[in-house]
Protein backbone atom coordinates (compact mmCIF):
# COMPACT_ATOMS: atom_id res chain seq x y z
CA UNK A 1 0.00 0.00 0.00
CA UNK A 2 1.25 3.73 -0.89
CA UNK A 3 0.46 6.65 -2.42
CA UNK A 4 1.46 7.17 -6.31
CA UNK A 5 0.37 9.37 -8.98
CA UNK A 6 -2.14 8.23 -11.63
CA UNK A 7 -3.26 9.56 -14.61
CA UNK A 8 -7.33 10.12 -15.35
CA UNK A 9 -8.89 8.11 -18.04
CA UNK A 10 -11.63 10.95 -19.05
CA UNK A 11 -9.36 14.09 -18.22
CA UNK A 12 -6.10 12.70 -18.58
CA UNK A 13 -5.52 14.37 -15.54
CA UNK A 14 -3.12 13.06 -12.87
CA UNK A 15 -4.53 12.53 -9.07
CA UNK A 16 -2.52 11.38 -6.33
CA UNK A 17 -4.17 8.24 -5.10
CA UNK A 18 -3.69 5.75 -2.54
CA UNK A 19 -3.12 2.24 -3.99
CA UNK A 20 -3.57 -0.87 -2.75
CA UNK A 21 -2.07 -4.23 -4.58
CA UNK A 22 -4.20 -6.92 -4.14
CA UNK A 23 -4.25 -10.48 -4.93
CA UNK A 24 -5.51 -10.28 -8.25
CA UNK A 25 -5.96 -6.62 -8.92
CA UNK A 26 -4.75 -2.78 -8.12
CA UNK A 27 -7.31 -1.38 -5.76
CA UNK A 28 -6.90 2.70 -5.71
CA UNK A 29 -8.43 5.46 -3.50
CA UNK A 30 -9.45 8.88 -3.26
CA UNK A 31 -8.13 8.99 0.23
CA UNK A 32 -6.10 6.28 2.79
CA UNK A 33 -9.50 6.06 5.08
CA UNK A 34 -12.11 5.03 2.56
CA UNK A 35 -13.85 2.08 3.09
CA UNK A 36 -14.59 1.83 -0.66
CA UNK A 37 -12.29 1.77 -3.42
CA UNK A 38 -12.70 4.44 -6.19
CA UNK A 39 -11.30 1.90 -8.75
CA UNK A 40 -9.96 -0.96 -9.59
CA UNK A 41 -7.60 -2.60 -12.31
CA UNK A 42 -7.80 -6.59 -12.79
CA UNK A 43 -4.05 -8.02 -13.43
CA UNK A 44 -4.95 -11.40 -14.96
CA UNK A 45 -3.89 -11.01 -18.62
CA UNK A 46 -2.45 -7.79 -17.60
CA UNK A 47 1.27 -6.35 -18.75
CA UNK A 48 3.67 -3.73 -16.93
CA UNK A 49 5.69 -1.61 -19.08
CA UNK A 50 8.62 0.01 -16.76
CA UNK A 51 10.11 2.54 -17.75
CA UNK A 52 6.84 4.27 -19.53
CA UNK A 53 8.39 6.45 -22.26
CA UNK A 54 5.23 8.40 -23.23
CA UNK A 55 5.01 11.54 -21.21
CA UNK A 56 8.59 13.26 -21.65
CA UNK A 57 7.78 15.71 -18.73
CA UNK A 58 6.99 13.17 -16.63
CA UNK A 59 9.93 10.51 -15.19
CA UNK A 60 9.22 7.10 -13.03
CA UNK A 61 6.13 6.47 -14.62
CA UNK A 62 5.08 2.48 -15.62
CA UNK A 63 2.09 1.53 -17.27
CA UNK A 64 -0.14 -1.43 -16.57
CA UNK A 65 -2.41 -2.75 -19.27
CA UNK A 66 -5.29 -4.61 -18.98
CA UNK A 67 -6.58 -7.77 -20.98
CA UNK A 68 -9.15 -5.41 -22.50
CA UNK A 69 -5.80 -3.29 -23.87
CA UNK A 70 -6.95 -0.75 -21.54
CA UNK A 71 -4.11 1.10 -20.58
CA UNK A 72 -3.71 2.76 -16.46
CA UNK A 73 -0.17 4.86 -16.20
CA UNK A 74 1.66 5.48 -12.43
CA UNK A 75 4.47 7.45 -11.36
CA UNK A 76 6.12 6.77 -8.21
CA UNK A 77 7.65 9.47 -5.80
CA UNK A 78 10.90 8.04 -6.21
CA UNK A 79 12.90 5.06 -7.72
CA UNK A 80 13.02 2.54 -5.14
CA UNK A 81 8.90 3.09 -5.01
CA UNK A 82 8.62 2.72 -8.51
CA UNK A 83 11.12 -0.71 -8.35
CA UNK A 84 9.31 -2.06 -5.54
CA UNK A 85 5.80 -1.66 -7.89
CA UNK A 86 6.64 -2.88 -10.40
CA UNK A 87 8.39 -5.85 -8.75
CA UNK A 88 5.63 -7.27 -7.03
CA UNK A 89 3.16 -6.37 -9.80
CA UNK A 90 5.08 -8.77 -12.01
CA UNK A 91 4.80 -11.55 -9.38
CA UNK A 92 1.16 -10.63 -9.18
CA UNK A 93 0.59 -11.19 -12.80
CA UNK A 94 2.82 -14.52 -12.79
CA UNK A 95 1.33 -15.71 -10.04
CA UNK A 96 -2.30 -15.38 -11.83
CA UNK A 97 -1.05 -16.41 -15.31
CA UNK A 98 0.04 -19.64 -13.44
CA UNK A 99 -3.16 -20.21 -11.63
CA UNK A 100 -2.47 -18.68 -8.17
CA UNK A 101 -3.26 -15.77 -5.92
CA UNK A 102 -0.38 -13.34 -5.23
CA UNK A 103 0.59 -13.42 -1.72
CA UNK A 104 3.33 -11.68 -0.32
CA UNK A 105 3.78 -13.92 2.86
CA UNK A 106 4.32 -16.76 1.59
CA UNK A 107 7.88 -17.01 1.81
CA UNK A 108 8.06 -19.17 5.06
CA UNK A 109 6.06 -22.04 2.51
CA UNK A 110 7.91 -21.41 -0.68
CA UNK A 111 11.71 -21.55 0.45
CA UNK A 112 10.97 -23.76 3.77
CA UNK A 113 12.43 -20.86 6.67
CA UNK A 114 12.52 -23.28 9.82
CA UNK A 115 9.31 -22.23 12.08
CA UNK A 116 11.65 -20.72 14.83
CA UNK A 117 13.06 -18.26 12.20
CA UNK A 118 11.63 -14.60 13.29
CA UNK A 119 12.96 -12.98 10.12
CA UNK A 120 11.53 -9.24 12.00
CA UNK A 121 14.25 -10.20 14.68
CA UNK A 122 16.76 -11.25 12.12
CA UNK A 123 16.40 -8.04 10.21
CA UNK A 124 16.56 -5.26 13.43
CA UNK A 125 20.01 -7.49 14.24
CA UNK A 126 21.00 -7.00 11.15
CA UNK A 127 20.41 -2.84 11.09
CA UNK A 128 22.57 -2.31 14.63
CA UNK A 129 24.85 -0.08 14.01
CA UNK A 130 27.91 -1.79 15.86
CA UNK A 131 26.84 -5.77 15.45
CA UNK A 132 24.99 -5.47 11.89
CA UNK A 133 25.73 -5.33 8.32
CA UNK A 134 27.35 -2.24 8.16
CA UNK A 135 26.20 -0.06 5.12
CA UNK A 136 28.52 1.63 2.34
CA UNK A 137 28.81 4.12 -0.43
CA UNK A 138 29.70 2.39 -3.40
CA UNK A 139 30.79 3.75 -6.90
CA UNK A 140 29.19 1.56 -10.01
CA UNK A 141 28.62 1.94 -13.36
CA UNK A 142 28.90 6.02 -13.01
CA UNK A 143 26.22 5.80 -10.44
CA UNK A 144 27.18 6.08 -6.72
CA UNK A 145 24.79 3.76 -4.07
CA UNK A 146 24.41 5.54 -0.46
CA UNK A 147 23.65 3.36 2.02
CA UNK A 148 24.27 -0.32 0.84
CA UNK A 149 26.04 -3.45 1.03
CA UNK A 150 26.62 -6.11 -0.91
CA UNK A 151 25.12 -9.84 -1.29
CA UNK A 152 28.08 -11.81 0.01
CA UNK A 153 28.52 -9.48 2.62
CA UNK A 154 24.75 -10.30 4.08
CA UNK A 155 25.86 -14.14 4.14
CA UNK A 156 29.08 -13.84 5.59
CA UNK A 157 27.67 -11.87 8.33
CA UNK A 158 24.98 -14.29 8.74
CA UNK A 159 27.45 -17.17 9.15
CA UNK A 160 29.39 -14.90 11.16
CA UNK A 161 26.88 -14.44 14.02
CA UNK A 162 26.05 -18.33 13.99
CA UNK A 163 22.57 -17.16 12.20
CA UNK A 164 23.49 -20.39 9.43
CA UNK A 165 26.16 -23.00 9.49
CA UNK A 166 26.98 -22.89 5.51
CA UNK A 167 26.20 -20.21 2.81
CA UNK A 168 22.76 -22.15 1.31
CA UNK A 169 21.34 -21.66 4.86
CA UNK A 170 22.76 -18.11 4.76
CA UNK A 171 21.60 -17.90 1.03
CA UNK A 172 17.92 -19.29 2.28
CA UNK A 173 17.42 -16.69 4.98
CA UNK A 174 18.44 -13.65 2.88
CA UNK A 175 16.13 -14.58 0.31
CA UNK A 176 13.40 -15.29 3.27
CA UNK A 177 14.24 -11.35 4.07
CA UNK A 178 14.31 -10.31 0.51
CA UNK A 179 10.87 -11.51 -0.38
CA UNK A 180 9.06 -10.07 2.75
CA UNK A 181 10.21 -6.84 1.55
CA UNK A 182 13.10 -6.28 4.72
CA UNK A 183 15.95 -5.93 2.09
CA UNK A 184 15.57 -4.47 -1.24
CA UNK A 185 17.51 -4.68 -4.38
CA UNK A 186 19.94 -1.97 -5.23
CA UNK A 187 21.51 -1.74 -9.03
CA UNK A 188 21.10 -4.08 -12.56
CA UNK A 189 22.62 -7.69 -10.99
CA UNK A 190 20.31 -7.53 -7.93
CA UNK A 191 17.47 -6.39 -9.74
CA UNK A 192 17.60 -8.79 -12.17
CA UNK A 193 17.67 -11.93 -9.40
CA UNK A 194 14.85 -9.88 -7.84
CA UNK A 195 12.53 -10.51 -11.41
CA UNK A 196 13.10 -13.67 -11.84
CA UNK A 197 9.45 -15.49 -11.46
CA UNK A 198 7.08 -15.57 -8.48
CA UNK A 199 9.66 -15.65 -5.73
CA UNK A 200 13.27 -12.73 -5.54
CA UNK A 201 16.18 -14.83 -5.82
CA UNK A 202 19.24 -13.55 -3.31
CA UNK A 203 22.62 -13.29 -5.16
CA UNK A 204 25.74 -14.36 -3.22
CA UNK A 205 27.78 -11.58 -5.09
CA UNK A 206 30.36 -9.05 -4.75
CA UNK A 207 28.56 -7.56 -7.97
CA UNK A 208 24.65 -7.69 -6.22
CA UNK A 209 24.14 -4.71 -4.09
CA UNK A 210 20.80 -4.34 -1.56
CA UNK A 211 19.74 -1.76 1.13
CA UNK A 212 17.79 -2.05 4.45
CA UNK A 213 13.96 -1.12 3.72
CA UNK A 214 13.74 1.59 5.76
CA UNK A 215 16.82 2.80 5.41
CA UNK A 216 18.28 6.49 3.89
CA UNK A 217 19.44 4.61 0.83
CA UNK A 218 19.57 6.54 -2.63
CA UNK A 219 21.42 6.33 -6.07
CA UNK A 220 22.76 9.49 -7.61
CA UNK A 221 24.42 9.59 -10.96
CA UNK A 222 27.46 12.40 -11.42
CA UNK A 223 29.40 15.02 -13.76
CA UNK A 224 32.50 14.42 -14.46
CA UNK A 225 32.07 18.43 -15.13
CA UNK A 226 33.66 19.64 -11.24
CA UNK A 227 32.97 23.11 -11.82
CA UNK A 228 29.17 22.35 -11.28
CA UNK A 229 28.48 23.92 -8.13
CA UNK A 230 25.23 22.38 -6.34
CA UNK A 231 22.73 25.45 -4.14
CA UNK A 232 24.20 24.34 -0.77
CA UNK A 233 20.90 23.61 0.71
CA UNK A 234 20.77 20.67 -1.69
CA UNK A 235 24.51 19.25 -0.69
CA UNK A 236 23.44 17.13 2.09
CA UNK A 237 22.67 13.09 1.89
CA UNK A 238 18.97 12.22 1.64
CA UNK A 239 18.33 10.50 5.09
CA UNK A 240 14.34 9.96 3.92
CA UNK A 241 11.68 10.57 1.26
CA UNK A 242 8.40 9.78 1.21
CA UNK A 243 4.72 11.41 1.07
CA UNK A 244 3.04 13.32 3.41
CA UNK A 245 -0.20 15.48 4.31
CA UNK A 246 0.74 19.34 4.88
CA UNK A 247 -0.81 21.76 6.16
CA UNK A 248 -1.09 24.81 3.77
CA UNK A 249 -0.39 28.38 5.59
CA UNK A 250 -2.97 30.73 4.31
CA UNK A 251 -5.77 28.40 3.84
CA UNK A 252 -5.05 26.00 5.81
CA UNK A 253 -5.87 22.67 3.49
CA UNK A 254 -3.98 19.41 3.29
CA UNK A 255 -2.60 18.32 0.48
CA UNK A 256 0.19 15.53 -0.46
CA UNK A 257 3.65 16.68 -0.67
CA UNK A 258 6.63 14.61 -1.16
CA UNK A 259 9.15 15.30 1.29
CA UNK A 260 12.90 14.59 1.26
CA UNK A 261 15.15 15.06 4.53
CA UNK A 262 18.61 16.19 4.11
CA UNK A 263 21.62 16.42 6.36
CA UNK A 264 24.43 18.79 6.63
CA UNK A 265 23.18 21.28 5.90
CA UNK A 266 20.17 20.39 7.21
CA UNK A 267 16.69 20.56 5.03
CA UNK A 268 13.55 19.28 4.10
CA UNK A 269 12.12 20.15 1.08
CA UNK A 270 8.78 19.39 -0.13
CA UNK A 271 6.87 19.45 -3.53
CA UNK A 272 4.27 18.69 -5.56
CA UNK A 273 4.18 14.49 -6.54
CA UNK A 274 2.73 15.05 -9.90
CA UNK A 275 5.29 17.59 -10.69
CA UNK A 276 8.47 15.95 -10.20
CA UNK A 277 11.43 17.24 -8.36
CA UNK A 278 13.14 20.07 -10.34
CA UNK A 279 11.44 22.71 -8.33
CA UNK A 280 10.33 22.13 -4.55
CA UNK A 281 7.41 24.37 -3.31
CA UNK A 282 9.50 25.29 -0.31
CA UNK A 283 11.88 23.96 1.98
CA UNK A 284 12.43 24.13 5.39
CA UNK A 285 16.01 24.68 7.61
CA UNK A 286 15.83 22.68 10.64
CA UNK A 287 19.25 23.21 12.27
CA UNK A 288 17.52 23.78 15.60
CA UNK A 289 14.49 23.20 15.19
CA UNK A 290 11.79 20.84 17.18
CA UNK A 291 9.71 18.48 15.93
CA UNK A 292 7.09 16.88 18.15
CA UNK A 293 3.97 14.37 17.65
CA UNK A 294 0.64 16.16 18.23
CA UNK A 295 -2.95 14.95 19.23
CA UNK A 296 -4.51 17.78 17.05
CA UNK A 297 -3.84 20.98 14.70
CA UNK A 298 -5.01 24.66 15.20
CA UNK A 299 -7.63 25.20 12.72
CA UNK A 300 -7.99 22.14 11.49
CA UNK A 301 -11.73 20.90 11.00
CA UNK A 302 -12.39 17.44 12.71
CA UNK A 303 -12.79 15.44 9.72
CA UNK A 304 -10.00 16.72 7.56
CA UNK A 305 -7.40 14.96 9.70
CA UNK A 306 -7.11 12.25 12.33
CA UNK A 307 -4.34 10.95 13.44
CA UNK A 308 -0.54 10.36 13.23
CA UNK A 309 0.03 14.45 13.28
CA UNK A 310 3.25 15.68 14.33
CA UNK A 311 4.63 19.59 14.33
CA UNK A 312 7.97 21.04 13.13
CA UNK A 313 8.75 24.01 14.80
CA UNK A 314 12.41 26.03 13.27
CA UNK A 315 14.44 27.83 14.87
CA UNK A 316 12.57 31.34 13.61
CA UNK A 317 9.47 30.23 14.95
CA UNK A 318 7.50 28.92 12.18
CA UNK A 319 5.35 26.30 12.55
CA UNK A 320 4.49 23.31 10.11
CA UNK A 321 2.09 20.61 10.59
CA UNK A 322 2.02 17.36 8.82
CA UNK A 323 0.30 13.72 8.90
CA UNK A 324 2.01 10.35 8.20
CA UNK A 325 0.17 7.46 7.12
CA UNK A 326 0.48 5.42 9.98
CA UNK A 327 1.73 5.67 13.67
CA UNK A 328 4.92 4.16 12.76
CA UNK A 329 5.96 5.97 9.96
CA UNK A 330 5.16 9.22 12.37
CA UNK A 331 7.13 7.90 14.24
CA UNK A 332 10.44 7.18 11.93
CA UNK A 333 9.62 11.07 10.59
CA UNK A 334 9.69 12.35 13.77
CA UNK A 335 13.20 10.34 14.60
CA UNK A 336 15.11 11.19 11.28
CA UNK A 337 14.19 15.51 11.75
CA UNK A 338 15.19 14.99 15.41
CA UNK A 339 18.73 13.62 14.08
CA UNK A 340 19.00 15.90 11.16
CA UNK A 341 18.27 19.23 13.32
CA UNK A 342 20.71 18.03 16.29
CA UNK A 343 23.72 16.98 13.76
CA UNK A 344 23.15 19.28 10.58
CA UNK A 345 24.17 22.58 9.97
Amino acid sequence: ISVVVLQGTVLNSWKVVWVVLADDAIEFYKKKTDNSPKGMIPLKGATLTSPCQDFTKRTLVFKVSTAKNQGHFFQATHLEERELWVKDIKRAITCLQGGKKFARKSTRRSIRLPENVNLSELYVLMKDQDKGVQELKVEKDKRLFNHCFTGNTVIDWLISEGKARNRPEGLMLATGLLNEGFLLPAGDVSKDGAEKGAECVFLDQTEALYYFADSGFFCEGYSSDEDVIMKEEFRGAIVKQGCLLKQGHRRKNWKVRKFILRDDPAYIHYYDPTKGEDNPLGSIHLRGSVVTAVECVPDAKRHEVDGNLFEIITSDEIHYYLQAATADERKDWIKAIQSVSKTGK
